[in-house]
């Protein structure tokens, strides 16, 4: 009989007063019991509804099938066959959008916990190696593909072309692969310890990983093609910060947040024994209400800020982050400034203050989205010594303007085949941010997964 509780198992925290001021992982995970306590709350429904939330297809009602009868490395193994990275999305998809919004069990209570028992899977089989399946190297297939971007859409895409026996090449920008989930995910959420296992898990399948590869800079796509790649996906992100274009943006204390979240996870300002150049700041105004925002304030309060406020123009309806960052931020004592838009910096040399103004919404448009308003003699000033632009991010224009028979649209975006993901070029794939702009890790996913289908297609003609 299935568990009839109406909410999802309680998993355990740090304390906000304690995890407010360290970059430990602020959730634990659940225990085997606990597992198998939600995991019976699924009612086994024979539609599958929460599979269609799903990007990358997880076999969602298997996998908890297997956590009931106590089997979790067979679980882990379901998850692993359409997921190549379940540690990382177990922890940062927004499965309230996705698999548990399409949950029966949320019609009345909370859905299953689809995320924390992916998450439990992942971890139980790093933990317990000895029992998973043996997984032989796929038997060579003698065709080479390229994978320009070793973050979440790349990895995907060169974990589905892998165990298919491609010969997997990935040309990486930075000193090591991740992308986003690297540099741009904190440790408390996502410790790159676990996103470094999932990629060692795709080099012992084969995968190449070269880094310090800028494409576009250091080779091109046309000359990776003419090397003997056959196929090549380009899941580059977008790493190009968006900023307001207000007096003050240059003042020293002002970052986007891409650099802040760079210096803190790439280059380590949250351990002791690095002396990363970072600012020491007091009061921390952060532009924004995205998860990077959530990401960037939250991270300011660890480094030892005494203040950080949020500031946002719309309300808490509007705020497009995770409700369960939000909770976070909330409970570590992040101020919320909503319904506040900013009008200019104010400083000599560094940042002294912001200038802001209230906001009011007006009546919706034909979207049914509200548009907010400035109120008229409703300025305040805040003061704060740092400001940190949470505003978004662009594809970098690079590859689009260094490769022949690649058009991109007004945004910088490349334009892609809806249906296989497949540029202006020929043999030429494209996924993730690039195309879409920034999105989510699980959407980024499903897109190189996507595009491996379609090159493996492709390439079997």
């Amino acid at each position: 009989m299935p568990n009839m509780q109406q909410n999802k198992t309680p998993v355990a925290e740090q304390e906000p007063a304690v995890r407010a001021r360290n970059f430990a992982e602020v959730t634990k995970c659940y225990t085997p019991d606990e597992a198998v306590n939600e995991a019976e709350r699924c009612l086994n429904c024979p539609t599958h509804p929460c599979m269609t939330g799903c990007p990358v297809s997880v076999r969602i009602p298997e996998f908890l099938a297997k956590i009931r009868e106590r089997k979790f490395a067979e679980a882990y193994g379901i998850i692993r066959a359409t997921n190549s990275l379940p540690a990382v999305s177990g922890r940062v998809c927004p499965q309230e959008r996705q698999c548990e919004s399409k949950c029966v069990r949320g019609a009345k209570g909370e859905p299953v916990a689809i995320g924390r028992l992916e998450r439990f899977c992942a971890d139980y089989a790093m933990a317990h190696p000895e029992e998973l399946a043996a997984t032989n190297k796929p038997e060579p297939n003698g065709h080479k593909v390229a994978i320009v971007g070793g973050g979440p859409a790349g990895l995907t895409c060169a974990g589905d072309l892998a165990a298919k026996g491609y010969e997997v090449t990935i040309y990486e920008a930075f000193h090591t692969a991740g992308g986003v989930l690297m540099y741009g995910i904190p440790e408390f959420r996502l410790p790159k310890a676990i996103v470094q296992k999932e990629i060692d898990g795709l080099k012992a399948m084969g995968v190449n990983i070269m880094t310090n590869m800028v494409v576009g800079r250091v080779i091109s796509v046309d000359e990776i093609i003419a090397e003997g790649c056959e196929a090549v996906f380009i899941g580059s992100g977008a790493g190009l910060p968006r900023f307001m274009g207000i007096e003050g943006e240059d003042l020293v204390g002002v970052y986007s947040a891409n650099e802040y979240l760079t210096r803190i996870n790439l280059m380590k300002a949250y351990l002791d024994e690095y002396d990363t150049p970072i600012r020491k700041s007091k009061n921390v105004a952060v532009i924004g209400g995205g998860n990077v925002a959530m990401d960037a304030a939250r991270s300011a309060l660890r480094l030892g800020a005494e203040k950080v406020y949020i500031i946002y123009r719309r309300s808490m309806e509007e705020l497009p982050a995770r409700k369960e960052e939000v909770h976070h931020a909330q409970e570590e004592g992040i101020e919320f400034r909503l319904l506040t838009n900013p009008k200019r910096i104010i400083g000599e040399d560094s940042v002294t203050a912001i200038e802001c103004v209230n906001m009011e919404l007006g009546e919706p448009d034909a979207s049914g989205r509200r548009s907010p308003h400035e109120v008229a003699g409703s300025n305040f000033l805040l003061e704060v010594d740092t400001v940190i632009m949470a505003l978004g991010t662009s594809p970098n224009p690079l590859i689009g303007r260094t490769t022949k028979g690649i058009e991109t649209d007004r945004r910088g975006c490349l334009v892609v085949n809806e249906e296989t993901n497949q540029t202006t070029k020929e043999g030429v794939y494209a996924g993730g941010d690039a195309v879409t702009g920034a999105a989510t890790v699980i959407l980024a996913m499903g897109a190189g997964k996507k595009a491996a289908a379609a090159i493996d297609e492709y390439l079997k003609r």
